[in-house]
């Protein structure tokens, strides 16, 4: 069954003002993202779907219980994740990479060097994928350096149809079809298949932006991409998450933020670079 076959079937929660805050601040020590009582219906409808599928009738003994039970905790999450995303969404920032952040980082190495590409929020892997897609195409250095790209995202249902790689056409509309034709394999239904090269290529794994402490083991990037995660956090979220951002980059490397988000807005840490085709935030 999936999320939206769940939401669908299960009548929302007729929750309290008081467990509706309960909820707002679990999701936020756990997330650092803000759901408070203007997003009711949101949070009712995921938590009478959590409820159904854990045979639990009262909210109140739910909440106790997914406090407790750290598989339910990560089931809740999974269902307050946002996973809006597709193929070469803002690819202005992958011409970036190409055309600007790869020869301004390479001045300084070797070819053979490796070079770590992180995508955080990574959702169900379009962005992490269309690094390596990109680079493929538009990057005549790509087979020089030893490119690593990471995706990692806390929504671990989000993370084991990244690491399947499957597809619906929806996706993958903003490719050109010479492109689909290359690194996708036709399956049922319209959807397509990430080729096996190329999914094995990109390594994923769960992390939180808010908790050092589940960013530690995946040592420091050249490039983060951190996209339309920020504007969902409060300041004390964005402030963490630019510490963490910041202490996951090398000395030089660079973070690419979503449209409408700003770092200046956060910290003064890192250096605004203005390139031909985004701007970006630079460690210095």
């Amino acid at each position: 069954m999936t999320r939206e076959s769940t939401l669908a079937s299960a009548p929302p929660a007729a929750l309290s003002d008081d467990e509706v805050a309960r909820v707002g601040a679990l999701l936020y020590r756990w997330t650092g993202m803000i759901f408070g009582a203007n997003k009711r219906y949101y949070i009712e409808r995921r938590i009478g779907a959590r409820m159904a599928r854990s045979g639990i009738t009262e909210a109140t003994r739910y909440l106790d219980f997914v406090a407790a039970n750290p598989a339910e905790r990560e089931a809740l999450i999974n269902a307050f994740t946002i996973n809006e995303t597709y193929f070469y969404r803002e690819e202005h920032q992958f011409a970036a990479l190409a055309r600007q952040i790869l020869p301004e980082l390479i001045r300084t190495r070797r070819p053979g060097d490796l070079i770590r590409i992180w995508s955080m929020p990574c959702s169900t892997g379009e962005e992490a994928y269309s690094i390596a897609i990109w680079l493929l195409e538009n990057w005549p250095l790509v087979d020089a350096y030893h490119i690593e790209i990471v995706g990692s995202d806390l929504d671990t249902a989000a993370l084991a149809q990244a690491q399947a790689g499957r597809y619906a056409a929806r996706a993958l509309a903003r490719l050109p079809a010479d492109v689909v034709e290359r690194y996708f394999e036709p399956e049922r239904g319209h959807r397509r298949k990430i080729i096996d090269d190329l999914r094995e290529s990109v390594r994923f794994t769960p992390a939180n932006i808010v908790d050092r402490a589940t960013l530690t083991g995946l040592g420091r990037f050249d490039v983060i991409l951190c996209r339309n995660l920020l504007i969902y956090f409060d300041d004390d979220s964005r402030q963490l998450a630019a510490s963490n951002l910041f202490e996951s980059l090398n000395s030089g490397g660079f973070v690419c933020l979503g449209h409408s988000e700003s770092m200046a807005r956060i910290t003064d840490r890192f250096t605004m670079a203005r390139l031909e085709d985004a701007i970006v935030y630079r460690k210095p």
